[in-house]
């Protein structure tokens, strides 16, 4: 799927609802229910497709993921975590969003877990931060506390996200858990071995070009940058960052006009600064949907993952 910038500005909340009908109509065709197994012309098994499972529950709801898994074999296989997009309100797709990647990698050999997370709701059901945090660590300490079931090693685990999941797949790299309560899960860490961010927002204390989006930050975070400070420094990747933030691919578009491409020059030049590996693509013509495309973000995603998961191994 390709996205052309529009002359004329528009939010994140707009952009997405305005996309909204195509990704899902996509993702309607494509989207397999429960399990499904077939084989390629050539006589090679193809990738099983797993929906719908639960990986946690909170306040009642439950938590689910989709599975992508390449043919058994006896090594266990190094997996990625994807994390749509959608301004932490509303996936244009949800986790759909990601069906197209998440196939993609397991044809390169990676078992994909595309997740779903709370989303910013309403006054009564708020879902603020860190729900957001909350979800996608335990997403991961699941596939590690799985990885025998689902035949992934454990200590190769990527993660993968664009625009709002960009910023949680950010996270993921460079803080360690932070609620603890689930002592099935206590011993199990959320850190993953590497993250390709996707225009993500790494630093919220950035403001955004349009209101809708600043409205957005405020409701997830609880008011304003200045009323607020610590909240925000808390929910910007960039201020984890430390010598054990974990390797970084980002790619971001100068033409964007959602998510400011300063975001990911900060958070590159705080990875060089901490001395942690970075591969920062920053890209003049692209705007912000250029990086929904897995044409476009496979080629640099497949290298690198190739170098820090191995899925030859």
């Amino acid at each position: 799927m390709t996205h052309t910038r529009s002359t004329t500005a528009v939010s994140r909340r707009g952009a997405l609802a305005g996309l909204g009908a195509g990704a899902v109509g996509l993702a309607v065709g494509l989207a397999p229910r429960g399990i499904s197994r077939t084989i390629a012309q050539s006589g090679t098994p193809a990738p099983t497709n797993e929906t719908d499972i639960v990986y946690g529950e909170s306040g009642g709801q439950e938590l689910r993921l989709d599975i992508h898994r390449p043919p058994a074999r006896d090594q266990p296989r190094p997996a990625v975590v994807l994390i749509h997009g959608g301004g932490w309100t509303q996936g244009y797709g949800g986790r759909a969003d990601m069906s197209p990647p998440a196939r993609k990698l397991a044809d390169a050999g990676y078992v994909a877990f595309n997740i779903a997370y709370r989303l910013l709701g309403s006054q009564a059901d708020p879902q603020t931060w860190p729900a957001q945090l909350d979800d996608v660590q335990r997403a991961v300490r699941w596939v590690r506390a799985n990885a025998t079931t689902y035949g992934v090693d454990p200590k190769r685990i990527g993660s993968y996200g664009h625009s709002a999941g960009g910023h949680l797949a950010a996270c993921l790299g460079v803080r360690d858990t932070r609620d603890n309560g689930d002592p099935e899960l206590g011993a199990v860490s959320s850190r993953v071995t590497c993250v390709v961010d996707l225009a993500g927002d790494t630093d919220l204390t950035i403001p955004y070009p349009q209101e809708a989006d600043r409205q957005i930050v405020r409701d997830l975070l609880g008011g304003t940058a200045e009323a607020t400070p610590e909240t925000y420094r808390d929910a910007s990747p960039l201020s984890w960052v430390d010598e054990r933030s974990t390797p970084f691919l980002i790619l971001h578009g100068g033409r964007d006009d959602i998510n400011p491409v300063e975001h990911s020059r900060r958070m590159a030049e705080a990875l060089r600064t901490a001395g942690a590996e970075v591969v920062f693509g920053e890209f003049p013509d692209a705007d912000h949907f250029a990086w929904a495309s897995w044409d476009r973000t496979g080629p640099w995603a497949l290298p690198f993952f190739a170098r820090h998961l191995r899925p030859e191994a």
